[in-house]
């Protein structure tokens, strides 16, 4: 899937994928694409719930081996 922007949060504990995807995706235009890369399980979960409550929208989710990846569309 194509993006504007992808975000490596591999690595990073939770909740600092959800806060840097935030921090990204406020630099976005509406109706652009946030790619974001992350290693934690918890963003399997928390990221999708973020995405909800800040009213984008999830268009996919994948898991490449240990890496789940991520693609929202900015409201």
């Amino acid at each position: 899937m194509e993006s504007n922007k992808v975000l490596n949060a591999e690595g990073l504990a939770c909740p600092m994928p959800v806060v840097k995807a935030k921090k990204e995706i406020d630099n976005l235009n509406a109706g652009d694409i946030l790619e974001i890369h992350a290693t934690d399980k918890g963003a399997a979960s928390d990221i999708p719930a973020w995405t909800k409550s800040s009213g984008h929208e999830l268009l996919q989710q994948d898991n490449e081996g240990e890496t789940l990846k991520f693609w929202i569309k900015k409201a």
